[in-house]
């Protein structure tokens, strides 16, 4: 699922968790983006701030994804409605969806 970070921010509202993986990330954050986190977890008490950190990475990955730009390959991958063709993406996003599927299925991502 695509979610920004306005939907992000509504999100919080509510709740939400998704699967997590069992791996850990160690990050240094910058004392302002430390002061954010903690902002936010003052603003949205149900949140602790390793959820916000964990939803903010994901929705900066995905608006990441979604902004990755289209590269036109010479391949024709499949037709659309009106029967024009429509080229292969053979640019960052094709790459990094395979490599996250890749992850997937090893395992390192979980």
């Amino acid at each position: 699922m695509f979610m920004t970070l306005r939907e992000l921010l509504k999100n919080w509202e509510k709740t939400s968790n998704g699967p997590l993986t069992e791996r850990e990330y160690a990050v240094r954050l910058t004392v302002k983006d430390a002061a954010r986190i903690a902002a936010l977890a003052e603003m949205y008490p149900s949140r602790s701030p390793e959820q916000i950190l964990t939803e903010l990475v994901g929705a900066a990955l995905n608006e990441l994804e979604h902004r990755l730009p289209y590269v036109q390959g010479e391949n024709v991958s499949s037709v659309d409605e009106l029967g024009d063709p429509i080229y292969e993406d053979v640019g960052p996003t094709s790459r990094f969806v395979e490599l996250t599927r890749k992850h997937l299925g090893d395992g390192q991502a979980h």
